[in-house]
């Protein structure tokens, strides 16, 4: 039986949080708080306490777990498998629903790829991480 490897799952998380300030600051910051109505100015007035870092360290270990698991499942023991899965995941669930909710929402298509594109990014990151980096089960 092979085990999560726990040590990869964090090197994600770590990895994931650095790719979100460089995705939602220096490649699209500027276009994705205009799109979402902020501005510097709005931050610097209010800026984030600690619940929203709380849920974003949630949200972002939670899944890795829930990818590595299935990764283990599915007997994947390959990065370009682990990435395969976390880009079809990440695009079914992740992107698709973001787009539908932004189109109800009016908020423009773009939003959609920075924001969407965020999470394929990181979840076929992630998958070619967890994919290549296994764990093997210690026979008793």
């Amino acid at each position: 039986m092979k085990k999560i490897n726990h040590a990869a799952v964090w090197v994600c998380a770590v990895l994931l949080t650095g790719l979100g300030f460089l995705w939602f600051d220096a490649l699209f910051g500027e276009p994705w708080m205009k799109m979402v109505g902020l501005s510097m100015a709005d931050i610097e007035a209010s800026p984030p306490g600690a619940g929203v870092w709380i849920t974003n360290f949630i949200a972002t270990v939670a899944p890795l777990y829930v990818l590595a698991w299935l990764l283990n499942k599915m007997n994947v023991e390959s990065g370009m498998g682990g990435a395969g899965i976390g880009l079809l995941i990440s695009f079914s669930f992740v992107f698709l629903t973001i787009m539908n909710g932004n189109m109800f929402a009016m908020k423009p298509y773009a939003l959609t790829w920075i924001t969407g594109g965020y999470g394929m990014v990181a979840m076929t990151l992630s998958g070619f991480i967890l994919g290549a980096w296994r764990k093997k089960s210690v026979t008793t």
